[in-house]
């Protein structure tokens, strides 16, 4: 599938932004002709980025593999048009142990994810369930956790809590109102965390969640003193 000259000229400054081998470009290029084709009969992404989406939807989530070197196994939420879960799948295909897990509730975009998981070979499988049902019946370790673009952060902390709190990573690409969600989340959980700038949004960060655990809540604290 050719490219315009506008979306060369993107993928071109993406690939500067985040380079990546022969093997993972055919990929990303076979994954991206999926995304297209699709497009055109669903909204997998907003029109206005189409022309900007190798910087804005794959740079932006290739990015996140510099936060987590190691890992093997990610766990994608609200995959949707595969940011940045397939993304990552098709830059650790060729790494042994790799898989990512793209979880996504609405029917049709896994169907999407699936074509794409094929078209590509990447080492992903596809869960079209719920993300509170998935965490819960996770029997797997999982190395890092990630959603971009799904809820408030202080919502992804609740869902994801279970995976977060037996070590997973979990990484979080948020805007320019990263420290409003940080200060909401911050009622409810005590957050070991850290902000990653990033590499295609000057205004956007990503939070890195290493250690987290609930608050008390003053009324149940004093409940437990009565007791």
């Amino acid at each position: 599938m050719a490219l315009s000259p506008e979306l060369a000229a993107d993928r071109s400054r993406a690939l500067a932004l985040t380079p990546v081998s022969r093997e993972t470009l055919e990929r990303l290029d076979r994954f991206v002709a999926v995304l297209l084709d699709w497009q055109q009969r669903m909204n997998l992404i907003a029109s206005s980025t189409e022309p900007k989406l190798w910087t804005r939807h794959i740079a932006d989530s290739l990015q996140l593999l510099a936060l987590a070197p190691q890992a093997r196994v990610w766990v994608d939420l609200g995959s949707g048009a595969g940011f940045p879960g397939v993304v990552l799948a098709c830059a650790l295909a060729d790494t042994a142990g790799s898989r990512v897990h793209l979880v996504e509730r609405s029917t049709k975009k896994a169907a999407f994810l699936r074509e794409a998981v094929n078209a590509t070979g990447a080492p992903a499988e596809v869960h079209a369930v719920g993300l509170e049902d998935f965490v819960e019946n996770l029997a797997v370790p999982v190395d890092v956790v990630t959603a971009r673009a799904l809820a408030p952060l202080a919502a992804l902390l609740t869902a994801t809590y279970p995976l977060l709190k037996t070590g997973t990573l979990g990484l979080f690409p948020k805007g320019q109102d990263v420290d409003a969600e940080l200060t909401e989340a911050a009622k409810c959980w005590s957050i070991q965390s850290s902000l990653a700038p990033s590499l295609t949004d000057p205004k956007a960060r990503i939070v890195c969640i290493t250690g987290i655990r609930p608050k008390v809540q003053p009324g149940r604290e004093k409940n437990r003193r009565r007791r």
